[in-house]
């Protein structure tokens, strides 16, 4: 792997109304879809080799219409549990608070372990022969995706990825 882009799902309906929506299937608004659009049309000359989705449908579904605007056959994209999001277990559904000290709440996946899971996602990718490889999952994935391949950037406290913003790691 030479190169590693990330991009973050687009809207979907529980990020337009606010909610923590980490293993919740929640589908895409319009202007998700269109995000996932304009990233594909970003990502048109990075030579993109192979794509690695989250399962759950946010992310897939942008994965597909990323593939679509790149000319990449979706039906050769890569799911991985490695890259689904993070477990926020009690607090789903619920308001979305940035300020909330998720590693200290019953029930919400410890930032360490998330960390471990996409450590093996990286693994896997890295694994993969590709040159190119897009990523499409979800916020906290990404910024431990990014933690991982970048020294210098902090998973707590680190920039959130906004969505559907193409970010090259690698």
């Amino acid at each position: 792997m030479k190169h590693l882009y990330f991009v973050r799902h687009g809207l979907s309906l529980m990020n337009q109304q606010g909610f923590f929506s980490g293993l919740t299937d929640t589908p895409l608004t319009n202007e998700g879809r269109q995000q996932a659009i304009d990233a594909g049309k970003l990502l048109q000359t990075a030579n993109v080799d192979c794509i690695v989705a989250s399962p759950i449908t946010r992310a897939f579904d942008t994965a597909c219409l990323i593939a679509t605007e790149i000319g990449y056959d979706s039906d050769n994209i890569i799911t991985s549990d490695h890259f689904i999001e993070r477990d926020f277990g009690p607090l789903e559904g619920t308001t979305y608070s940035p300020d909330l000290p998720l590693d200290t709440i019953d029930g919400v996946e410890h930032s360490r372990d998330l960390v471990e899971r996409v450590a093996l996602g990286l693994e896997f990718i890295k694994s993969l022969e590709a040159d190119t490889i897009l990523v499409v999952s979800h916020g906290a994935v990404g910024r431990a995706l990014r933690y991982l391949v970048q020294d210098e950037t902090p998973f707590h406290g680190s920039e959130k990825f906004l969505n559907g913003e193409v970010v090259k790691l690698i």
